[in-house]
């Protein structure tokens, strides 16, 4: 026998599903759920074996679908149109039907129906031209969030570009180009996605800085990542990279710092990694930077042996007294990266773009620094984008 939990969150075919599985000698309505809450309370008792809800329910997202999985009750959605079907998978409900009639074969085989047909469309699929970018580096202050802005807004001249904050410590993207938010879009992203909703509502975690560079703030305080689901910063970069290139600020940590086994807070910046078509590693000309930045190459190496790596040596100067032969020379021992590069130190240029909340671009478009960001971009987009638009693993 079958124990059935029934959330209809007032639809109108809740009548109709209680007439075809109330009088069956293998299915039981346990009970009839006000909510979301209430389903899940029911469903820890152990008691029921599947949960019949309505798509639209508050608060039935991916998480209370994990809940529910969590608690050995399989979820099976009633669906009114093509929209519920494409938000049920994405919180991750894998049985779907329209017609309450086929409620009792659905809930008593072991064998999912066939999906509901999708909607054919009638535009082609557009290519993905842009490419993902994952600035990253070790501990330190190296610069990451400075080439991280100052690189997407010089790769925005080429094309449209996407920042995304995914620092897990608290970024300061906002902050350095002067971004009021109330409201994280990271977080945003987070919530949405939970609810299958992120596709749709895209555009509303975004702020446009011009008409072809947009970001997504990060967390507004170092202890609010432990609610960025994993798979979030995923799903952003690969929605992101529809648009354009796409530019991820990261954490410095590699590390798993969970023992349990779920997600630590470092999950944010491996997950940017395992992402990125390219990782920007940064590091400072001096001997503490450049220690740094030799163990981080092997530590990244490690990680993401098959990503493509290319090194920026950041804050470079004549009173280090080396040369940039020297520190190619050097950094040769430790990785092969498909490219190095050089930024000047410009104290001048960086802090009056943050004292303005501008880009680098903006502040003095013709400085060295500017210059030498424009051509690390440049040899960026160089590189052949993607094509394809499969998605990412979530």
């Amino acid at each position: 026998m079958k124990v059935v939990l029934l959330l209809a969150a007032g639809a109108q075919w809740e009548t109709s599903a209680l007439r075809v599985l109330t009088g069956r000698r293998d299915l039981v309505v346990l009970k009839r759920c006000v909510d979301v809450d209430d389903l899940l309370a029911t469903a820890t008792s152990g008691q029921a074996d599947t949960a019949v809800v309505a798509i639209e329910a508050p608060g039935l997202d991916l998480a209370a679908v994990d809940h529910l999985g969590d608690h050995g009750v399989r979820t099976i959605a009633v669906v009114t149109d093509e929209g519920g079907t494409v938000r049920a998978g994405r919180i991750g409900v894998r049985t779907c039907l329209d017609d309450v009639g086929e409620l009792p074969a659905a809930i008593t085989t072991d064998q999912a129906p066939e999906p509901l047909p999708p909607v054919p469309s009638e535009a082609p699929a557009q290519p993905v031209g842009g490419r993902i970018l994952a600035v990253w580096g070790p501990a330190g202050a190296p610069g990451r969030t400075t080439v991280a802005t100052a690189l997407a807004a010089a790769l925005s001249r080429r094309a449209p570009t996407t920042l995304v904050d995914v620092d897990p410590y608290g970024g300061t993207v906002a902050q350095a180009l002067g971004v009021l938010d109330e409201v994280s879009g990271l977080l945003s992203a987070a919530r949405l996605a939970s609810t299958g909703l992120l596709e749709e509502q895209f555009a509303g975690v975004q702020r446009s800085l011009d008409r072809q560079l947009t970001v997504v703030t990060g967390l507004p305080r170092p202890d609010r990542w432990s609610e960025v689901r994993a798979g979030t910063v995923e799903l952003l970069a690969e929605l992101a990279g529809r648009r354009g290139h796409v530019v991820l600020d990261t954490g410095f940590s590699l590390e798993d710092d969970d023992l349990s086994g779920r997600p630590g807070r470092h999950r944010l910046t491996t997950a940017a990694l395992e992402v990125a078509d390219e990782v920007v590693v940064v590091g400072t000309a001096d001997p503490v930077g450049l220690s740094r930045l030799a163990r981080a190459l092997v530590d990244l190496r490690e990680h993401r042996p098959t990503t493509a790596t290319r090194v920026v040596v950041n804050r470079m100067r004549s009173t280090i007294g080396w040369t940039e032969r020297a520190i190619t020379q050097m950094l040769a021992d430790f990785a092969r990266p498909v490219g190095l590069h050089f930024l000047p130190e410009d104290r001048a240029t960086v802090d009056r773009a943050l004292v303005t909340g501008r880009t680098l671009l903006e502040t003095d478009a013709d400085s060295p620094l500017a210059n030498a960001v424009d051509g690390l971009a440049r040899s960026l987009v160089e590189v052949r984008p993607r094509t394809t638009g499969t998605a990412r693993p979530r």
